[in-house]
């Protein structure tokens, strides 16, 4: 069992050194991923508005992996039944979070109504019921 041990220890040095090395030659770097350990999860990414804002999504299973790519709106949620554990790593080591909603609706100053209402379609009435909600 402590030879176990050692070995793993000795895999996780030698990546833990030989990390830093590695260089990305991929002109578009990969943002994060996830990685499916127990129960079924959901995952996917929007393309941009030159690609006609297409929705790539997987449904991840024990052992499968998703990548998102970088800068785009993407998301993940649990379809099992039982809680769902994921092993996701970030680009950064302060990549930061931005919750669209949170961020549209609940800005401060808020953003003018109108404006929002033009960009979503919606009534004003509703823009500001939602934003009232943040």
């Amino acid at each position: 069992m402590a030879m176990k041990s050692l070995s793993i220890l000795a895999v996780l040095s030698l990546l833990a050194l030989t990390l830093p090395l590695v260089i990305s030659s991929d002109p578009s770097p990969v943002q994060d991923f996830c990685v499916g350990v127990n129960t079924p999860a959901n995952g996917g990414f929007v393309s941009s508005n030159g690609d006609g804002n297409r929705l790539f999504t997987k449904t991840l299973s024990k052992g499968d992996a998703f990548v998102f790519p970088e800068g785009l709106i993407h998301f993940q949620f649990n379809v099992g039944r039982s809680p769902a554990v994921a092993f996701a790593a970030l680009s950064s080591q302060n990549p930061g979070v931005v919750t669209i909603a949170n961020t549209v609706f609940g800005s401060n100053p808020p953003i003018n109504p109108n404006v929002l209402s033009r960009a979503f379609q919606l009534d004003p009435r509703v823009v500001m019921d939602l934003q009232n909600k943040f």
